[in-house]
């Protein structure tokens, strides 16, 4: 400090836009993102979901659109979710070419020409009568083992649709080395996998399981993580990077950002976050209210969560980013 004032001055780097923007240390980018789309069977328009505004359960018709604009806004990929109208115990129609999950994927492949990837989630949550990410035992737990054989025939049945990156969310111990064997022996050597390592139980799904109707009884506690451990986040992110994962992902982000940024410095390969429902429709509620900028909220999380390491954002906002990031380039 002199007479006359302090000695540095780091405002000089905050004094206008242009300045800001030279000196940004972290840069979202469009590409980046991911955008989750829910396809439902039986429907004959799109259906809003209450507790997600803006987003909708598509039919096969509306998804080719919805695909179209992610493409046409610079966006990295679409994340396929699928509603079927039955389910049963084991998830049959996971695994089913002609179920409503594969019959997406292609879809949704053919209204990308080939202009940004597809992803599908690989888990059977979606398609057993009890929720559950898995197939269950005599007692009603969750069988790990019994499991990877069905995800091992649900990533074929994937593949085969034309997926190019499976997301197994699923958080089965294993699951990367038996749905990456599955698929070479199937010949699909080239379809990645991204794996949801470091999956918490979290608060934050709730949206999410009103979108795909979640027929639930219980918990995942035996299965996702427990939001007290970060160093099982960084374990279950190298084995799996051992089996093979192309990718890996901390989820949900925000409650997670140290975990995050653990990942990613030791990871040797990409490190995906998804902003997760609850995350999403808290600042979308908000921002109905008044409370907060939903443009600058958005901008806001996302850029924590880049600058914590991911490389991709998985977001419900993400079609709004793009333009956002876009109009600000």
């Amino acid at each position: 400090m002199t007479a006359t004032g302090p000695d540095r001055r780091p405002r000089r780097m905050r004094t206008h836009a242009p300045m800001r923007r030279l000196v940004a240390q972290t840069r979202p980018h469009r590409a980046s993102l991911v955008l989750p789309v829910f396809v439902r069977a039986g429907l004959e328009a799109p259906r809003d979901i209450d507790s997600l505004p803006g987003v909708r359960q598509h039919t096969l018709d509306s998804l080719a659109g919805e695909v179209r604009a992610a493409a046409e806004a610079g966006i990295g990929a679409v994340m396929l979710f699928a509603i079927p109208e039955s389910r049963d115990a084991t998830g049959t129609e996971a695994c089913d070419p002609d179920g409503i999950l594969n019959r997406a994927i292609a879809v949704a492949v053919a209204a990308a020409g080939g202009e940004l990837v597809v992803m599908a989630d690989l888990c059977l949550d979606e398609f057993t009568d009890h929720g559950h990410c898995g197939v269950l035992d005599q007692h009603g737990a969750v069988d790990n083992d019994a499991t990877l054989d069905v995800y091992g025939r649900m990533a074929v049945s994937q593949a085969n649709a034309g997926a190019h990156v499976l997301g197994l969310s699923g958080m089965m111990d294993g699951q990367v080395a038996a749905v990456r064997m599955a698929l070479d022996d199937a010949g699909h050597t080239d379809t990645s996998l991204l794996a949801y390592s470091a999956k918490y139980a979290s608060a934050f799904y709730g949206p999410f399981r009103d979108a795909v109707e979640s027929s639930l009884d219980g918990d995942r506690l035996t299965y996702q993580m427990d939001p007290a451990n970060s160093r099982e986040g960084l374990l279950e992110a190298e084995l799996d990077q051992i089996e093979g994962a192309d990718m890996v992902m901390v989820k949900p982000a925000l409650p997670y950002l140290d975990v995050l940024a653990a990942v990613a410095a030791e990871s040797r390969v990409p490190v995906a976050a998804y902003h997760v429902s609850g995350e999403y429709a808290q600042i979308e509620a908000a921002a109905e209210r008044g409370w907060l900028d939903r443009r600058a909220a958005h901008l806001e999380v996302l850029t924590a969560i880049t600058r914590a390491g991911a490389d991709i954002v998985v977001t419900y906002a993400a079609l709004d980013l793009a333009a956002w990031l876009e109009a600000e380039r």
